[in-house]
């Protein structure tokens, strides 16, 4: 079964590529997801590594956990699932205004 590893403290010049690089040293890698900026498409500094074997995912993680890539300490555990987030709800209607109602053939003088 494969295990989901997230890869933080990534210098913003990193590429998926170099990512995979780094930990097919220790196994197969089924994926590596760069997370960027929605609106720049810039790095994040953090990503996700999918790997093919949990065993080969555990020794990456042990060995990878506080190293040093590009001058920047990496922080590497276990990916957990995303929380659901609130929102959604904006509310009620907000801004009644009020008044009287008209129409045809209402009596208003």
């Amino acid at each position: 079964m494969s295990k989901r590893i997230y890869v933080g403290g990534l210098p913003f010049s990193t590429t998926e590529a170099e990512m995979n690089a780094l930990f097919t040293t220790y196994g197969a890698v089924t994926s590596a997801k760069l997370i960027t900026d929605r609106e720049s498409g810039q790095s994040r500094g953090f990503g996700f590594v999918e790997m093919a074997d949990d065993a080969e995912a555990a020794a990456a993680m042990e060995k990878l956990n506080g190293s040093d890539f590009g001058g920047r300490k990496l922080t590497i555990n276990e990916a957990r699932p995303m929380e659901a987030r609130g929102g959604g709800d904006r509310g009620g209607r907000g801004g009644d205004r009020g008044g009287r109602g008209g129409g045809y053939g209402s009596n208003k003088w």
